[in-house]
């Protein structure tokens, strides 16, 4: 009878551990885009910098920071001890509020200098917030709590930002005073942040232990598994250029979409039922407890997603979506691969192997080159074209590298399918069973 109850205290525990570690996170999370995404619920059509227009230049130059902190990150973070993290990540976020304050008050073109160095802390919060939940039995579920507030607040911070143009505030103060109303509320996550506790002796026993890694590990683990961590970051990539110019750009998504300009909670809306349908999906995937199982199963629902994303655009083309169920169709294909990278497909990868290694680490290698890739992008647009018919180059676009992600997950999953790690992990597997 004791034993009974010992076993259902410690299920509470576990229970209320993960409660408060998705709210946190995702609380967290959710705050920092009200300092980095605002801003492109304007349009700024009336300013031009050098017969350009100026609101893909704010993009690219906010990216640039967002892009340089990611190559940065993947030292700092993953050596970033526990202990220091939370305030380290208040510390990011309000040097990004600082940015935005001067933003607004520095005249244009010149101002856009500030979100360059908005974007340039804001890249490395991600892994500091991701490094409180890895290497635990329910790091799926939890990593996916975290990563619908990035597609929930995306939405949610553009209406908030469309809200307070509609009260009188100018384009250039809207993002600073977005970020102010959040203040208080990221205090209070990160603060819950920093009571969440390591993680346990079964958590470590299940997923392996996580700890810093120094620039010998990080290339040991790299260069163990190159050519599929290069397939991966490849896919990754594309996906990352998608799901960028489909955030930045939604408001002139949608005016493609309707004739018109979209209702500020659209984009709120739209956003809410893609997370639900992403968290259903790849927070199930903490159901599977065996780590080589999981991770090939997340390799085929990443190419699920963009099966998906496929089918969206065809029934776009055929008059089968309307233009809300296919922002949704498409907003939930195209993120269920891109996350299932964050819960899964990295965190199952080092479990299986047992190799010394974070999420932070693959994140942070991983999205350096998928924002770099997004600002080639864009500058290659930029250059090319204005905001004209923006609709017909997202299609496009969409339908390449959609096709460019199917093809490379084939190859990507007959490399770790044969690696000797992979084919170890199914042999101790085998011999715990008997």
């Amino acid at each position: 009878m004791g034993d009974a109850n010992e076993a259902t205290e410690s299920s509470q525990r576990t229970w209320s551990i993960s409660a408060w570690c998705v709210a946190a996170a995702f609380g967290a999370y959710f705050c920092m885009y009200a300092f980095r995404k605002p801003f492109t619920a304007a349009e700024f059509a009336d300013v031009t910098a050098w017969g350009l227009a100026y609101k893909p230049l704010l993009v690219i130059a906010q990216v640039l920071g967002y892009t340089l902190s990611k190559f940065v990150g993947i030292k700092v973070v993953s050596e970033t001890p526990p202990h220091r993290r939370a305030v380290f990540l208040l510390g990011l976020i309000g040097c990004a509020q600082v940015a935005l304050v001067l933003f607004a008050l520095t005249p244009a073109p010149w101002n856009m200098l500030w979100l360059f160095l908005n974007g340039l802390p804001l890249g490395m919060v991600f892994g500091l917030v991701i490094g409180f939940l890895e290497g635990r039995r329910q790091t799926e579920a939890l990593t996916a709590g975290l990563c619908t507030s990035f597609i929930v607040a995306d939405g949610a911070t553009k209406s908030v930002g469309a809200w307070l143009l509609t009260v009188g505030i100018s384009e250039f103060w809207m993002p600073a005073t977005t970020g102010l109303l959040f203040a208080a509320p990221l205090l209070l996550f990160t603060w819950m942040l920093s009571r969440i506790p390591q993680p346990s002796a079964q958590d470590v026993a299940a997923r392996s232990e996580r700890g810093p890694m120094d620039r010998a590990d990080r290339r040991a683990f790299f260069w163990r598994y190159a050519t599929g961590l290069t397939l991966l970051v490849l896919v990754y990539l594309l996906v990352t250029i998608l799901r960028s110019v489909r955030a930045d750009f939604a408001p002139e998504i949608w005016r493609g979409l309707l004739s018109t300009s979209a209702a500020p909670e659209v984009f709120a809306l739209s956003e809410t039922v893609v997370a639900l349908g992403v968290l259903l999906l790849t927070g199930s995937m903490v159901l599977i407890q065996d780590n080589r199982r999981a991770f090939f199963t997340g390799l085929g629902l990443a190419a699920g997603g963009i099966a998906l994303v496929l089918l969206s655009l065809a029934g776009l083309e055929a008059g089968a979506f309307s233009p809300f169920g296919f922002v949704v169709a498409y907003g939930i294909g195209l993120y269920v691969p891109y996350i299932a990278v964050h819960t899964t497909i990295f965190e199952r990868l080092i479990a299986m192997t047992r190799d010394r290694g974070t999420i932070g680490y693959l994140m942070y290698l991983a999205d350096s080159f998928g924002y770099l890739g997004y600002v080639a992008v864009l500058l290659a647009r930029t250059a090319g074209a204005g905001m004209d018919e923006f609709l017909g180059f997202f299609l496009k676009l969409s339908w390449m590298i959609a096709l460019a992600c199917l093809v490379l997950l084939v190859p990507c999953w007959r490399y770790f399918a044969g690696h000797p790690a992979t084919k170890r992990a199914v042999t101790s597997a085998a011999k715990g069973a008997t």
